[in-house]
């Protein structure tokens, strides 16, 4: 039995495509989600040759001189952009083993099979490859959460997508069969004058809701969300938003990686650890 999709897929698709025109002016989350994945890059030694961009967005994402980008994109416009093939990042779309390298940026936080899209990643790396991935998990929106519940009272609707935290995001890494697994977080705050200003960043990004029993906020349930957000506005009349990025890293396995200890291989006892030295 299938597993009900908490995401409206057509609707992300479209999100995107109209976001795609304008994604510059609200490129900042992915950027710095890049240059995360960068950093953590640069921290290994070996070279890549052939590499898998899974969300695209503008194609910015680049890899080491001399290596082969493939990028998709759940959104047409992205993909076609970006010189790209359009395909929904939990739907397979390549053979096992083609890649050594894939990238993920700002986009697994809103795929309906996440453990299905990491699992489909890990088989599409070759022994030894790696996987680095950043999106927005738990503890992202808090603002915009609190004001909701303001605006809406006891019966908010479902606006905001449901979010993982990194122990959840670093438990599916190995439910997927990657070796090696890390899972951190960082966060990024954006201070914003006004509630139209987040609400332009999010649709901007292909962020806005894209949950498949989503309703239209009413114009007066509107105007409390913008009153409430303004309210937490500091002495500067600026309110401030978190943003938390979870980045994953994880290895397909391969005889050369480390390998944990056998269990019953130690040489010394931890009862022999804990006697006293001495006479």
């Amino acid at each position: 039995m299938d597993t009900p999709e908490i995401f409206d897929r057509a609707a992300r698709r479209l999100r995107r495509d109209r976001a795609q025109p304008h994604f510059a002016e609200h490129d900042f989350l992915r950027a710095a989600m890049l240059d995360g994945i960068a950093e953590r890059l640069d921290s290994v030694t070996r070279s890549f040759e052939s590499v898998l961009d899974l969300g695209c967005h503008d194609g910015s994402f680049m890899a080491t001189p001399g290596a082969t980008i493939a990028r998709v994109d759940a959104g047409a416009r992205f993909a076609a952009a970006a010189g790209g093939i359009q395909v929904d990042e939990d739907q397979p779309a390549f053979a096992d083993g083609s890649f050594d390298l894939i990238v993920s940026a700002g986009v697994l936080d809103s795929v309906n099979d996440l453990p299905g899209a990491l699992a489909l990643a890990r088989r599409a790396l070759r022994p030894d490859g790696l996987f680095l991935a950043a999106f927005t998990g738990a503890g992202s929106l808090t603002t915009l959460r609190a004001a909701l519940r303001e605006a809406e009272g006891d019966r908010p609707a479902a606006r905001i997508h449901p979010q993982i935290d990194v122990r959840s995001a670093g438990d599916l890494l190995v439910r997927a069969g990657f070796a090696l697994p890390v899972a951190d977080v960082e966060t990024l705050t954006v201070r914003y004058a006004g509630l139209g200003r987040l609400l332009d960043d999010l649709r901007g990004m292909g962020a806005s809701n894209v949950l498949r029993d989503r309703r239209p906020l009413r114009r007066d349930t509107l105007a409390r969300l913008a009153q409430a957000f303004a309210d937490r506005a500091d002495n500067d009349g600026r309110t401030t938003e978190r943003f938390e990025t979870i980045y994953l890293t994880g290895w397909a396995p391969a005889p050369s990686q480390p390998q944990p200890a056998r269990r019953g291989s130690a040489t010394a006892s931890l009862a022999a650890a804990l006697k006293p030295s001495g006479g």
